[in-house]
């Protein structure tokens, strides 16, 4: 072998060992960043102040119950602030991008701030969610607040290694807030340090079995459009949690199939499924209920299933701490989600 070629081997052999070092490298640091614990914001105090913002639709004629978001808080003690966008209008959204982004991005910076309550869903989160930067709340960890399409945060926010707290917004609340009491009970344990553990009811549908790993998710709607961006979720060894809204049942099974394609559920531990509402009948019935249709889109996989999860789009909308470690236990007469 002459001078030349020698050279040449040396070079192909040294760029495939460099190459091979840097896949172990990636796969290395993926598999921290899958198992890493998240940043715990503090739990809430009396003192401690929230931030109302509105990062996606518009409130429009919803000033009753952002006023009574403000009152609800400081009967816990608490001071609100409300963002100076909130009740702006730009066609579909509360506020032009850059308002919205900016409002969050202040309660996000400011260190005063100890949670973040998004005002409502609706559609917008996405558009602001690549304007964001996180540097200064990972200095000093909050706890944001809201489902829907607040999902798109949350999947952000976990990505970015933060807890979160999936929960009910301010237009979720009630003339009446006992129509609603399990929903608020639950978020301000959550808030103050004690999340509530969950027995759930039983379902013929359950796929029996018991699973550890970090809850995580939201609206199957919104998981679903994160596909193939650097917001999706990595499921792998976790819980997931799936709710969802006005939807046509052929619709659920296009984007649990779309996701399944995708390996969304391959390395996945368990899954939850909260509140199927107000589902839409096609002209062409689909023939199974919702919770037979989400069996059969997974029925290639093994992880245990739980149905009747009271969170999602209902007045009985339990809150989730998102990104904390969970035991889930399915059986058909009952189950039950635990953080630890």
């Amino acid at each position: 072998m002459d001078l030349k070629n020698s050279i040449l081997l040396l070079y192909f052999t040294l760029s495939f060992g460099i190459i091979q070092y840097a896949y172990a490298q990636n796969q290395t640091d993926n598999s921290l960043k899958m198992n890493d614990t998240l940043l715990r914001p503090a739990y809430l105090k009396a003192g401690d102040t929230v931030a109302i913002v509105a990062p996606s639709g518009i409130l429009k004629n919803r000033e009753r119950e952002v006023q009574q978001a403000v009152d609800l808080l400081k009967e816990w003690g608490l001071n609100a602030i409300v963002g100076e966008h909130v009740f702006s209008k730009a066609d579909h959204f509360a506020g032009t991008d850059e308002e919205r982004c900016e409002d969050l991005q202040k309660a996000m910076d400011d260190p005063t701030i100890s949670a973040i309550w998004c005002a409502r869903g609706g559609y917008g989160t996405v558009r602001i969610l690549d304007k964001l930067d996180y540097t200064k709340l990972k200095e000093n960890p909050k706890w944001i607040i809201g489902y829907s399409d607040i999902t798109a945060l949350h999947n952000q926010l976990h990505n970015q290694g933060f807890e979160s707290l999936h929960a009910l917004m301010c237009v979720s609340l009630t003339q009446d807030i006992t129509e609603v009491q399990e929903s608020v009970d639950t978020f301000k344990a959550a808030l103050f340090g004690n999340p509530s553990n969950y027995d759930l009811e039983g379902s013929k549908y359950n796929r029996e079995g018991e699973a550890k790993g970090q809850l995580i998710g939201g609206n199957l709607t919104i998981l679903h459009t994160m596909l193939g961006s650097d917001t999706s979720l990595d499921t792998s060894g976790k819980i997931l949690f799936i709710e969802e809204i006005g939807e046509y049942k052929y619709h659920i099974d296009r984007m649990l199939q779309s996701m399944k394609r995708a390996g969304y559920f391959e390395n996945l531990n368990g899954l939850v499924v909260g509140d199927m509402s107000k589902l839409r009948k096609n002209t062409t019935l689909w023939g199974t209920s919702v919770e037979q249709l989400i069996l059969d889109a997974l029925a290639d996989y093994n992880f245990p299933i739980a149905f009747n999860m009271p969170a999602g789009h209902e007045d009985d909308n339990r809150a989730l701490v998102l990104g904390r470690e969970v035991e889930l236990k399915v059986g058909k007469e009952k189950s039950s989600l635990y953080f630890k």
